[in-house]
Formats: structure tokens, sequence, C-alpha cells
């Protein structure tokens, strides 16, 4: 006997009964932050493994909208991001958000070898390098990455996060369980040990992330909608279906909560009322919908409007561009 599953629909598109976040069947999310961290997409664009003995310090440039990563399998060193250093040792990982440069040191002080891009190193693939340091002192290893998150969640996870997110060795079981899974393909080097790495790094990351958001304890924003019993059950529709007709009393509906009482509270719990939500979140996506290629008129479909016209203005107005150029990457 065969068994077909329901296809699972593209980001920002309505899902199919029963698995769209709140909706009825047994594969429903009770979890709008989990919801959110799916649809993430992590995109590695490199990685690299450092075998370093001390002294020894690298820069790392500045890289846009991307992630850099740094896991300590063995021996320990300095993140320094922005005035801020973090001290890593085996088992920790720093997670550096928002593009920003900065410098990986065996001890504060210790003057660079230059941006860690220029140095020589044994490229394994395009897209996997070993960067080797001979010294006198202490060897540390260590796994590093540069990935694109993408996706309409991503911005507002991006824009929470601190220059540096420490996750020390042993504070989340799932990342420890992947750093060790990590550690294991760089001490024994196995054929397609570079590709396992990358993968589990990009596992790592989305841990990274939330093990920070555990440790939270927002009482307005958009975290705290997600979490909240109520408010994040219409986030969490308006997520998996941005183009139903969105009213407040169908999000009060979504709640479980009289119009009124829903709201006062989405408003005070989120800071923005709750059709502003559902019009930023429309744009999310729209916007990342125009980057992957998708025309103007699907976009607007996928977005609950009627008319590219009505569209074009709504986005306009609240990105201060034109989805047109938006989607030629202009600007």
């Amino acid at each position: 006997m065969t068994t077909t599953l329901p296809s699972l629909p593209a980001d920002g598109a309505a899902a199919p009964a029963g698995l769209a976040p709140g909706g009825p069947g047994p594969w429903s999310s009770t979890d709008p932050v989990g919801a959110a961290l799916h649809r993430l997409r992590v995109t590695g664009l490199f990685y690299s493994r450092t075998e370093a003995a001390a002294p020894w310090a690298v820069d790392m440039p500045a890289l846009g909208a991307c992630v850099s990563f740094h896991v300590v399998t063995a021996g320990e060193c300095h993140v320094d991001v922005d005035g801020t250093s973090v001290h890593l040792r085996a088992g920790d990982l720093a997670l550096v958000p928002h593009g920003r440069g900065h410098a990986l040191r065996s001890a504060p002080g210790v003057p660079s070898l230059g941006r860690v891009d220029t140095l020589p190193q044994e490229y394994v693939t395009d897209q996997y390098s070993v960067l080797r340091h001979d010294g006198p002192g202490p060897r540390t290893l260590l796994v590093c990455g540069i990935l694109a998150v993408d996706g309409p969640a991503s911005r507002h996870l991006l824009a929470l996060l601190p220059p540096v997110v420490h996750v020390p060795a042993g504070r989340s079981p799932w990342a420890a369980g992947t750093l060790r899974l990590m550690a294991a393909e760089v001490e024994h080097a196995r054929p397609g040990g570079e590709a396992v790495t990358t993968r589990l790094a990009d596992v790592l990351v989305v841990q990274a992330i939330r093990a920070w958001l555990d440790e939270q304890d927002d009482t307005t924003g958009w975290l705290a909608a997600l979490r909240d019993p109520h408010v994040g059950r219409a986030v969490a529709a308006v997520h998996a279906d941005p183009a139903a007709p969105w009213t407040v009393a169908a999000l009060a509906r979504e709640a479980a909560m009289s119009r009124s009482a829903f709201a006062e509270r989405f408003t005070v719990v989120a800071g923005v009322p709750a059709m502003t939500y559902v019009t930023r979140w429309r744009m999310h996506v729209a916007e990342d919908r125009l980057r992957r290629g998708d025309t103007v008129a699907r976009v607007a479909a996928a977005t609950g409007y009627e008319s590219e016209a009505a569209f074009s203005r709504a986005f306009s107005r609240e990105t201060g561009r034109p989805p047109g150029a938006v989607r030629r990457g202009d600007g």
C-alpha cells in the first residue's frame, strides 16, 4: 500500500488543513515560536576548519546580511565584536549575527595575522577550507562558518539577537549533541567529512538561535506575541496563511477571544495593533518572494491583495520601494 502525504506549502503560502499552525488535524503546530524557526532558511556560504597554536589572531570581515558562527572543538579562544570580548572554551559556540566584522584571538591583545580570507589555507572544496598556524603555545581547533539566514521570520529574529550569542558547553542539550558530532568529524578525518560538518553547522545555527530565545523573557514585541497563549495562535495563523482575508474579528476567533479583548491584548503584547502586524508580515513575505523572483502578480495574490495595483501601493507605502525594484535587486 502506498501512502501519499499532502504536499508542503512554499514559504508564505497557505498550508493544507491539518498542517497550518492553529488548524485542525493531527499535524497542527502548537508551538508558534517553533513554527517561526521552521520558516527560517539557512544557506551555508563558506565553512572553515582552523588548527592554530598560540599566539594567533585573525580578522573576520563584515559580510552584510549574514551570520557567522565559531565552534571550539578543542582548546580556547576569544571572540571580539564591537568592543565586547567573549571567552570560548572547548564545546562553546559563538554566533555573530548582522554581518558584523569581528576578530578571533588566542588571547586578548594578540596582534592579527590579517583578514582570514587573505591568509594561506587549503581549499578542500569551493566552500570549505582548512587554515593552519604553527606557534609555541596551546593548540585550538575551531569550526567556523558564514551563512545566509533567509525567510520572512529572519528579519524579526536577527533584529532580536545581540552582537554575540554565546552558547556555553552544556547550556543546550540539543546543541551539545550536535557539537559532539561535529568535534568527532573534525578530529577523525574521513571521506565526506566536510559535507557532514557543514550540514551539522547549519543545524547548529538554528539550535543556537533557539537556545537564546529560550532564555529571553520579553514583555512586549514579536517574541512575546508568539509566546502568548492566545495572541500566539492568531500570529501563527497569519504566518501560515497571509493571503487569508484577515480582520480583527477573524483573528479573535483564532485566539478564542472576544473581538475587543483580543484587540486590546494584541496591542499590549505585540506593541502594534493586530492589523498593522498583518500588513507588516505580508510585506515581509512579499519581499522574500520578490527577491526569489516571483512575479508581482503572484506575490500580490499570495499576500491577500486583489490587484497588483493595490499590492504595489501597499508595498511602496510600507517599505519605501516599489516591488519591481526589489524583484530586480535594485538598491
